[in-house]
């Protein structure tokens, strides 16, 4: 059988960017496997490609014997020297088959297998160009939603989305377009599967690549990602070059460069943060801007007790606890975040615990414990890391400090009011 579609091949390989021998590879098993159908499954038969004619030969091979017994398979030496005067036993001879004897439903079969390798190698076409851009972030155009699955055109296939890669309470219309992060390529028996995502924190890291051209030079790394999509994200960020401030490098005047990633993100609010080695620091630094009284840092339990004052406690563990959450996330490191009046009345507790108690029978020895007891707190020096953090400036007043003086009978305490609701020691005004 012989075809002249040389210039097919070369137009589909135009239209389907597929390669040309992948498409002759699928019309030589295609023309195979009609004529083993048309003449027996039995037949040993081949497809052939002249790349000079752009024709197409199916032969039917038999073998040189001296005695026939399969017919179909065999042909006499005497036959074969009939056709090649050099032939000996052993060798093949092919025959040319007739394109009319394959008949119409081997030619449907040849037609199939041609349509299925050719989609096969479009599918593997579409794989590897997808596979190498894993990582990136492409756009789209939406198509629908499945089950609350979004499926996104990229033109040459479709890409998902699953409600987990979704950023939160972000809707879609049909023919919005949309930028994603190509999470997952993979191979399936309906062909590649691409899967998207609005809510890996990589997409963070490259939307950064783009807008910032240090970023992208590496000139400014971004070293810890933690993030709660649609509602806030924290970067960790260092420079290898000291005269490049990275954290204002990200920002951008004005904010311009922070603030196209956050419209990107539809108002997802995001902190630049300046990495640290020191993991006390860093917490101080993304727990900002609270203000941060001093860390007291367990190094075996990976745990820091942060210590802020009373009105900025709130602001520390932010809106619903994120604020802490994303910090112990970006330093992974467990926090606690206390207010300064708690640690206050924790250490007054401990401090009650410990001090002596007055003899019952001895009031002249009272005293004498009371400076007992004062000693006794003084020569008690903190140990562990918790010793090298400062003390809050208010501090916790002695034993003796805070006994108050007893009142002689009769006498009013001083700053009580009298019954006109006027202190009766008030200074003068």
């Amino acid at each position: 059988m012989i075809l002249d579609i040389g210039q097919i091949i070369s137009q589909l390989g135009k239209e389907k960017r597929i390669e040309k021998n992948l498409i002759v590879d699928a019309i030589k098993e295609a023309l195979e496997s009609a004529a083993r159908k048309k003449f027996g499954m039995n037949k040993r038969v081949e497809a052939t490609y002249d790349e000079g004619t752009g024709e197409f030969e199916v032969l039917e091979f038999r073998t040189v014997v001296e005695m026939v017994q399969d017919k179909d398979l065999e042909i006499s030496l005497e036959e074969a020297q009939k056709l090649d005067p050099v032939a000996i036993l052993g060798d093949s001879i092919g025959f040319r088959t007739s394109t009319r004897d394959l008949g119409r439903i081997a030619a449907q079969t040849a037609r199939q297998i041609i349509m299925q390798k050719v989609k096969d190698a479009e599918r593997e076409v579409i794989y590897n160009e997808f596979i190498t851009r894993k990582g990136e972030i492409i756009n789209g155009i939406v198509q629908r939603y499945e089950r609350d699955t979004l499926v996104v055109d990229l033109g040459k296939t479709e890409a998902v989305m699953p409600p987990a890669e979704q950023i939160p309470r972000e809707r879609y219309r049909q023919g919005d377009r949309i930028r994603a992060y190509i999470k997952e390529v993979s191979k399936t028996s309906r062909g590649p599967e691409i899967l998207l995502s609005r809510s890996d924190p990589r997409i963070i890291l490259k939307l950064f690549e783009q807008e910032v051209p240090e970023v992208y030079e590496g000139v400014v790394s971004i070293l810890a990602v933690a993030r709660e999509p649609g509602f806030r994200t924290k970067i960790g960020v260092r420079s290898k070059d000291r005269a490049v401030d990275p954290v204002g490098a990200c920002v951008g005047m004005k904010g311009s460069r922070v603030q196209s990633i956050v419209q990107e993100l539809r108002g997802e609010r995001i902190d630049i943060i300046a990495w640290d080695e020191d993991p006390a620091k860093f917490v101080c630094n993304a727990l900002q801007p609270a203000e941060i009284i001093r860390v007291l840092v367990n190094e075996s339990e990976k745990n820091m007790e942060v210590i802020v004052p009373e009105e900025q406690l709130l602001l520390a563990i932010g809106k619903r606890g994120q604020n802490v959450k994303l910090a112990s996330k970006l330093v992974g490191w467990s926090i606690d975040v206390r207010a300064e009046g708690q640690v206050e009345d924790a250490l007054k507790k401990a401090e009650g615990l410990f001090a002596p108690k007055k003899p019952v029978d001895d009031p002249e020895g009272a005293p004498e414990a009371e400076a007992a007891g004062t000693t006794a707190e003084e020569s008690t020096e903190p140990t562990g890391e918790a010793a090298e953090t400062p003390a809050p400036e208010s501090g916790v007043q002695d034993p003796a400090e805070e006994a108050p003086a007893e009142e002689a009978p009769g006498e009013e305490a001083p700053g009580e009011k009298d019954p006109s609701g006027t202190p009766e020691n008030a200074p003068p005004a």
